[in-house]
């Protein structure tokens, strides 16, 4: 297998960055062992982000190459987590961005993946380096880094750690606090996700009765392709689950003992355990979840329950027509894109079902709303409707902080509204 370059490229052009790597993933797997716990989990966010501006040759040239540069920084580096990082963090990194390593300066452009056509596939260019200096006459100049590709490198950075808050990766951004008190301190800071001006986006209960209506009759009509998106949509809404911590990563293969029964009290529980930051937690699962989980295991035609150690992946590949896949092989199990593939199918249909029911403003909404809403969704829903205490979800969530549970509290205009109409101003007035 080919060696890897000094800094490895992480990520190749959109049409090939969903196909995966095995010198990339090789390189995340190690990283994740051996230095940084929650690499593979950061690496996963970073590639959904990316590809969100796919369509933009030119930003997403410009965004994965400041984005390598990045988490080798943070990986290589520092050995630590993007998560873990400070104001004073980054400014260590901006240090190292204006006086890099001269093993790490290159002096031309060349592409960060080429073919190897003897081994049959895209790997890093080992010519390829994060920094790009000047020569005059022949000669290497000192590398400088101007104010303007300075603040590039924050609004990307920036821009990075939004998506992580909206995804609750993480609650802060340490470019943001690095801008605001740096020089440049008067660049507009953009709002975070649970502010004011971008309300958490849940579904409605009318909404999610379409979602699970619809997820249901289609595992009906269609129980070879969507058994696995009915119990797909209620895991993920019944333990409040990031797609990342259900999907097959480097390192990682979820696999059906997650879902654990203790011997003392008979309560089912399901185990995640590498999420936010590399922590694991335990999840209390419901009656009704586990139900869920009987039948789904039922038309896999398993045993109702997972026994301890059961290696049967959650969610496997279904057998593409004349290829004779394996099934039962833990590497079959489904990464974040095809996991999102699903669950965006599932929610387009529900909200075309709405809409064919004349709630064309429900529908609207439902369109609007992404697969981490059915995170919040679960949250929102136990905390204002089903009663639990704010402890109980925190700790399911996986919230570092009850204030960040308790922002789910009527986070929705409608409820607040309801919640207020009938207020009295003197409740002794007749």
């Amino acid at each position: 297998m080919p060696e890897l370059p000094p800094v490895t490229p992480l990520f190749d052009a959109p049409q090939y960055l969903e196909e995966g790597n095995s010198l990339v993933n090789q390189h995340i797997a190690e990283v994740t062992l051996n230095r940084v716990a929650d690499a593979a989990f950061i690496y996963e966010h970073a590639m959904d982000w990316l590809l969100e501006s796919r369509y933009s040759e030119n930003n997403y040239k410009t965004y994965r190459s400041e984005l390598t540069t990045f988490l080798h920084w943070c990986f290589d580096v520092e050995q630590l987590s993007p998560v873990a990082l400070s104001r004073r963090g980054i400014q260590r990194y901006v240090d190292y961005c204006l006086a890099p390593p001269p093993a790490l300066i290159a002096y031309r452009n060349v592409a960060q993946f080429v073919l190897d056509k003897d081994w049959g596939e895209r790997r890093p260019n080992p010519l390829w380096r994060p920094f790009l200096g000047k020569k005059a006459d022949g000669v290497a100049q000192p590398y400088r880094l101007s104010d303007k590709a300075l603040k590039t490198k924050m609004a990307v950075l920036s821009s990075f750690y939004a998506y992580l808050i909206n995804e609750e990766v993480t609650e802060r951004n340490p470019a943001v606090m690095w801008m605001r008190h740096s020089r440049f301190g008067a660049s507009p800071v953009p709002a975070g996700p649970l502010g004011e001006e971008e309300e958490l986006r849940v579904f409605s209960d009318l909404q999610w009765s379409y979602v699970m209506g619809t997820a249901e009759r289609l595992a009906r009509e269609q129980p070879e392709r969507h058994e696995r998106t009915l119990f797909l949509v209620s895991l993920m809404y019944g333990c409040y689950l990031r797609i990342s911590e259900v999907a097959a990563r480097p390192g990682f293969s979820p696999v059906m003992s997650q879902f654990r029964r203790d011997g003392k009290t008979g309560i089912w529980s399901f185990h995640i355990p590498v999420s936010k930051g590399g922590k694991r937690r335990t999840v209390a699962v419901s009656r009704e979840l586990l139900a869920a989980l009987t039948r789904y295991r039922g038309y896999l035609k398993l045993s109702p329950l997972p026994a301890p150690n059961e290696n049967t992946p959650l969610f496997v590949r279904h057998r593409a027509a004349g290829r004779g896949r394996e099934q039962g092989l833990l590497n079959a199990n489904l990464g974040i894109r095809q996991l999102r593939e699903l669950l965006d199918e599932l929610m387009a249909t529900a909200a075309d079902v709405a809409a064919d029911d004349g709630f064309d403003q429900d529908a609207a909404e439902m369109r609007s709303l992404r697969v981490h809403s059915i995170r919040h969704t679960g949250i929102t829903h136990d905390i204002n409707y089903n009663g639990r205490p704010l402890s109980h979800v925190q700790a399911d969530a996986g919230h570092d902080s009850i204030d960040t549970t308790s922002q789910y509290l009527h986070t929705g205009k409608v409820e607040r509204h309801e919640s207020a109409a009938n207020k009295r101003l003197d409740r002794l007035k007749s």
